[in-house]
Formats: C-alpha cells, sequence, structure tokens
C-alpha cells in the first residue's frame, strides 16, 4: 500500500516544515514494524519549494492470515477465498489507516513541540492514493470528501486495460487537494474514509471503536451529510455501536448549534442518582435453572461431572434436598480449588457426609458413577473433541444410567450477540466446538433413542427471538420400564 502527502512552501515558510509536522525528518528513510508487517517512511523529494513524505506498507501476508484466521466479520473480504492471495498488500484499507495513527499519531494530534505554531496552520496538501477499494465507485469519493473541503480527482481502474469491454474494477486512484485544511485534518479525514471507501476491517470493530470515531471525526463528522453511511461502515454496521455513535454525534452537533457543551445537553439524568441494577451473570442463571431442573425431576443424590472448580457443587449444598453431591473433574488442581471453595478441611460433619470429590474421566466407565439419581454435564461436552463424545456417551448414559441426565451447552448462533466476542470466535479457547440448536437437538435425540431416554430442551438466559438462548440445556430421562424401575 502506498500514499504521499505533498505541500509546496515559499522561502519564509518552507515545504519541508512538513518534517516538523510529520516528526520526521526528511532526511532520513524511517522503518516501523505494525501487526501486520512493516511501515516505511521516506520523503522522495524535500526542497523549500516542494516537499513530499511518503508511506509504504509491507503487508505480512501471512501474519494477517494467523491473526485475523482469514474468515470472520469485519476481516478481508476476500481471504475467506483465497487466504494468501488477495488485494491487502496493495489497496489502500484499515490496514494503511491504523499505520497511518500509528506512524503519525502526534500529527494527527496536531501536536508538535518542536514548533508549536505549525499544526494550527492551513497548509497547500496534494494527497495520492494509487489503489483505493470505492464500494460505491468515484461518485461516493467525492460525497465522502468534497463536503471537507477537498478538490477530488477520482479515477476508476480498468480491471484490464487490455480488455475495455470488461468495464472498471472497483478501485479508483484517488487524489485529494486543498489549501484550507491542516495536516491533522487531513489524516483524520484519510484515517476514518479509507476503510469506510473500503467497507471492511482486518480486526474486530469492540465498543472503543466508537471513541475512536468520535475523536477522529472532531470538527467535521457531526455535520457531514453522509454522516449515517460513515458510521455504519466505520462500525461494521454493527447496529448497537452505530446507535450509540449516531446519539453521542447529535449530541456534538445541538451542544455546538446551542453554543454549549455536551455534559450541558445531556443532563436530563443525573449521574448515579440511582443505583442500575446489574444483569445476572450467565454462569449463576445456568447454575439456577440446574437446580431448578434437579429438583423438579425429584432427585436427591446427584452427580456433578466436570464439576471444575465446583460452583455448581456449592450451590446444591445449599439445598438440603440434595442429600449426596460427588464432583468428578479430570483436573486435580480444580479439585483442590474446589476443595477450598467448599472449606471441605473445616466442614462439618453432617455436612460433610452430603459430598465428595474424586479425580476421573468421563472418557471411561468408572464403577463410581452408578446408582445415582442424577447426573450434570455443565458446559463439558463443547471441551472434548468431536471423536470422544461417544465414549463419554456410552460412559454416561450408557453405563452410569441415572435416571435423570442435564447437559448444558453453549448456543454458537448466540454468539453474534456478544459484542466483544470475535466472529467466528468460539467463546472459550479450549472448546471444541460449538453447536447451534439444530445441532445439539439432533446429538441429544439420537443419544436418548440409543439409550432409552426420553429428551426435552430448555433455554438458560434470555431467549432471543432470532438466535435464541446463549445456553441450551437438553434433559434427559430414563424412560425403559425395566431400568427405570430398578434406578
Amino acid at each position: 500500500m502506498f500514499l504521499t502527502i505533498t505541500t509546496t512552501g515559499t522561502p519564509e515558510r518552507p515545504a519541508t516544515d512538513l518534517g516538523y509536522l510529520l516528526h520526521k525528518h526528511p532526511d532520513n528513510a524511517q522503518a516501523f514494524s505494525t501487526s501486520y508487517g512493516t511501515a516505511h517512511v521516506l520523503y522522495p523529494e524535500a526542497e523549500a519549494e516542494r516537499c513530499t513524505a511518503a508511506l509504504l506498507l509491507e503487508v505480512d501476508a501471512v501474519a494477517l492470515v494467523r491473526r485475523g484466521k482469514g474468515k470472520g466479520r469485519g476481516g478481508a473480504p476476500d481471504a475467506a477465498l483465497a487466504q494468501y492471495v488477495n488485494d491487502r498488500p496493495y489497496a489502500a484499507s484499515s490496514l494503511l489507516a491504523v499505520a497511518l495513527s500509528s506512524v503519525f499519531s502526534s500529527a494527527m494530534k496536531g501536536v508538535c513541540n518542536a514548533r508549536p505554531e505549525l499544526p494550527g496552520r492551513p497548509r497547500p496538501l496534494r494527497v495520492e492514493v494509487p489503489a483505493l477499494p470505492a464500494r460505491g465507485g468515484p461518485d461516493l469519493v467525492r460525497k465522502l470528501f468534497e463536503p471537507l473541503g477537498w478538490t477530488v480527482i477520482v479515477e476508476p481502474v480498468p480491471l484490464d486495460t487490455e480488455f475495455p469491454d470488461w468495464g472498471d474494477s472497483r478501485y479508483v486512484r484517488l487524489v485529494l487537494e486543498s489549501d484550507a485544511l491542516t495536516l491533522a485534518e487531513a489524516l483524520r479525514h484519510l484515517y476514518v474514509l479509507l476503510p469506510v471507501l473500503d467497507d471492511a476491517k482486518h480486526y474486530w470493530v469492540a465498543p472503543d471503536e466508537v471513541d475512536k470515531l468520535l475523536r477522529a471525526g472532531e470538527g467535521w463528522l457531526p455535520g457531514h451529510p453522509e454522516q449515517r453511511l460513515i458510521t455504519s461502515r466505520y462500525l461494521s454496521r454493527r447496529w448497537s455501536l452505530t446507535r450509540q455513535a449516531t446519539e453521542r454525534l447529535e449530541l456534538v452537533r445541538l451542544a455546538e448549534t446551542d453554543d454549549s457543551e455536551v455534559e450541558e445537553i445531556d443532563n436530563a439524568v443525573e449521574a448515579e442518582t440511582e443505583a442500575e441494577e446489574k444483569p445476572t451473570p450467565l454462569a449463576v442463571r445456568r447454575r439456577e435453572a440446574i437446580v431448578t431442573a434437579l429438583r423438579r425431576s425429584g432427585a436427591t443424590r446427584v452427580l456433578d461431572l466436570g464439576c471444575g472448580q465446583g460452583q455448581l457443587v456449592q450451590a446444591l449444598l445449599k439445598d438440603p434436598v440434595f442429600t449426596e453431591i460427588v464432583g468428578v473433574d479430570v483436573s486435580m488442581r480444580a479439585l483442590t480449588i474446589a476443595s477450598r471453595r467448599l472449606k471441605l478441611d473445616r466442614m462439618g460433619e453432617r455436612q460433610a457426609s452430603r459430598v465428595q470429590l474424586f479425580q476421573g474421566s468421563l472418557a471411561y466407565t468408572d464403577v463410581r458413577l452408578k446408582g445415582y439419581d442424577a447426573a450434570v454435564l455443565s458446559e463439558v461436552i463443547e471441551h472434548l473433541d468431536l471423536p470422544r463424545l461417544p465414549a463419554l456417551e456410552y460412559a454416561v448414559f450408557g453405563s452410569a444410567r441415572p435416571r435423570t441426565v442435564l447437559v448444558t451447552t453453549p448456543n454458537v448462533e448466540y454468539n453474534v450477540r456478544w459484542e466483544s466476542l470475535p466472529a467466528g470466535h468460539v467463546r472459550h479457547g479450549d472448546h471444541r466446538f460449538e453447536w447451534t440448536r439444530a445441532e445439539f437437538r439432533a446429538w441429544a435425540e439420537a443419544v436418548a433413542e440409543r439409550h432409552g431416554y426420553g429428551v426435552a430442551f430448555e433455554p438458560v438466559g434470555p431467549d432471543d427471538p432470532e438466535v435464541g438462548p446463549p445456553t441450551q440445556m437438553a434433559v434427559f430421562t430414563l424412560t425403559t420400564p425395566k431400568e427405570a424401575k430398578a434406578a
């Protein structure tokens, strides 16, 4: 990727002042490491009359694939199709925008300690980007830059110069010229609008992107005629973030109109007038749903298979209905933490008689697991490789055969509602898979049919009408008459 910034000057105000503004000496060629390659800053020309600074970004295609997994919302649009062969090393995008903000961070903020009078002074500027993806074509490029005071020269790049009948590509050559803008303003325009025109980002758009947008858009975005499009594209069309940014931009516009501060406008509710009710954590809701289902089943002797650090065991101990609770886990370290959590060494004799912790693998049959009313597999199956699921299935449903089995697992369809979770990622690094509701239902029904159980499904957490609940729970009940009676 390549971008040049050119300015002109006079002997009294030499063009080489650009070096002070960018904090990069015109006599030096410098290189800076970025997350996805190396950014080079050099000056093809540096005279008092004319000075040009160039930013050349060499993208490491392998690093781009490894960090971005080659797919996912907000990633390179062509990477999922051809991971190592795409336009990212050549076409200006969010990669170049991030490099601009990193390499020219002080210039973008308008800071120049050596010559503090320079940043606030408008100067002749010419910005050239040889290859820019423009989803929306030249017309959209003009709509975005012309309201900001730029003279825009935009030339579509043909798909193939040898075959003009094929038409133009989605790329353009862009030249921007202005005499009325400061360098800081120009850099902030580019930082926001390059990824907007590309309509993609190489990284996950988290909530802090709203703050970045408002900082870079200060002074020009609130009144831009294409504000909604810019905000939506910059935030990768994440409606919740777009709405948040739009509301804050409207407050800024109202404050400017009223010649007041944003804080004075946004004072309808005093801060912390009353404590906001915090939502119940999903883990707590899950334990509550499990305890409710166990009580409904009539179970008194319960196995917590894959008990981890003992949170569910602790919750079951609080209910006197459960007379015997056994926690099983393959990790000795987890069992040690669970023992400390439960304070087994200080527990009274009567209470201690209700609980046991022992090490065991759910991939093998274990006679110690037989004879219990119910077993719980809470957030366990997704930690196993799929080829090992049949072994767990037989150990629990075929060998131990409790009257009731509860299985909870994440609903992967709900992952789009987690704003902090990158697209295409599972909720925990150790998850080997996460199922949709249809996949979980198909697995559970097949298990039930093979082993003589009936199965019902219950949502855990808010049941979204589009993507379902965050956690899905299957309640298995032994139906084989002879074995049900024996159990």
